[in-house]
């Protein structure tokens, strides 16, 4: 059983995240987890003026993915920074050029789950990871959130990232925020449960 761990982090925030979750999903018996961010689409020049080059070098080992290898996976988890309530550009480019897998099928019946994060609490985590799912309907996904049963999001003794729509972590105004235990923790349980799920579904 294969799960994707898909992501696009500036900052490495949601780097950060996506190892929570894989972290999460190796705990599932059979789980083989793979790591892959997507293609960036901004120039260096661009990069080093927003200051991204240096907190990238953290996960530039990690491969960057193709969307020939998502078929081969049985449970596909997207990670997103937030831009202005939505995907960042650099995901939505890469969903859109999954148009001949929509026109085969080859995602029909994959398990898909969303994880994000944004500069302030109220950033618009929940309207990015929502509007994120129409895509994955659109190729026939079946979409795993974050229950209730992980009470974490429902602390109120700090500020804390996590719905039940995905785990979600507030990077700051100026990305000085890292991703909190209990945002980590919303990551590891949704990358444990969609693997959970997957299992029982290719079972």
């Amino acid at each position: 059983m294969k799960i994707l761990v898909v992501f696009y982090s500036m900052y490495g925030h949601i780097y950060k995240m996506a190892e929570a979750v894989a972290a999460g999903a190796r705990e599932v018996e059979g789980a083989e987890v793979i790591l892959r961010r997507v293609p960036e689409t901004l120039s260096e020049e661009i990069l080093a003026k927003m200051g991204a080059i240096e907190p990238q070098k953290a996960f530039a080992h990690i491969p960057v993915c193709t969307v020939d290898e998502l078929p081969e996976a049985d449970a596909i988890i997207f990670g997103t920074p937030t831009r202005f309530g939505n995907m960042c550009g650099q995901m939505k480019q890469f969903l859109d050029a999954t148009g001949k897998l929509w026109l085969g099928g080859k995602l029909v019946g994959k398990v898909g789950s969303v994880f994000a994060s944004s500069a302030t609490q109220h950033g618009g985590q929940e309207s990015t990871i929502l509007t994120f799912h129409v895509p994955l309907l659109a190729h026939g996904f079946i979409i795993v959130g974050l229950p209730y049963a992980f009470q974490g999001q429902m602390r109120n003794d700090e500020i804390t990232g996590c719905s039940p729509y995905g785990a979600s972590t507030v990077a700051g105004t100026s990305g000085e925020r890292t991703p909190t235990d209990n945002e980590l923790a919303g990551a590891r349980y949704q990358g444990n449960r969609v693997a959970a799920i997957a299992a029982k579904l290719s079972a």
